[in-house]
């Protein structure tokens, strides 16, 4: 019975091994978009609002990075970009900012969504609360 417990934990433990568990070690990343991680919204007094946005990009070459997130309305009708302008390999994650962003007065909520220069937008958003 021991013996038979043994090859089966051992079994186990190959199955595991050989699963592959997101191994990217042939060189690129299998994610397609930056994902949004955090974001925090501050309605400044000119009743605009700036927004800090944290992102991490599946960065594997200069030529494919997040170059810009955005602010969407609950409908989807973009309300605001933030352009970034050059890659962020050696720094993931990543916070960037921007302000005086008109949020109309109707809105409670919006969603921050990332872009990667090979894939377009997409990946992991964040659903942000409008405190006004």
């Amino acid at each position: 019975m021991n013996r038979l417990l043994t090859i089966a934990g051992l079994v186990l433990i190959l199955a595991a091994c050989g699963s592959g568990g997101g191994d990217t070690s042939s060189g690129g990343s299998t994610e397609l978009f930056p994902d949004v991680l955090a974001a925090v919204a501050t309605h400044g007094p000119d009743d605009t609002w700036s927004f800090d946005v944290t992102l991490s990009s599946p960065y594997d070459t200069a030529e494919r990075y997040a170059d810009a997130w955005r602010v969407l309305a609950p409908d989807g009708t973009e309300l605001g970009v933030r352009v970034l302008t050059h890659h962020h390999g050696a720094e993931q994650p990543f916070t960037r900012s921007v302000s005086g962003v008109e949020i109309p007065t109707d809105l409670d909520t919006v969603t921050i969504e990332g872009r990667d220069q090979l894939s377009g937008w997409g990946g992991a958003t964040v659903e942000v609360a409008l405190d006004r």
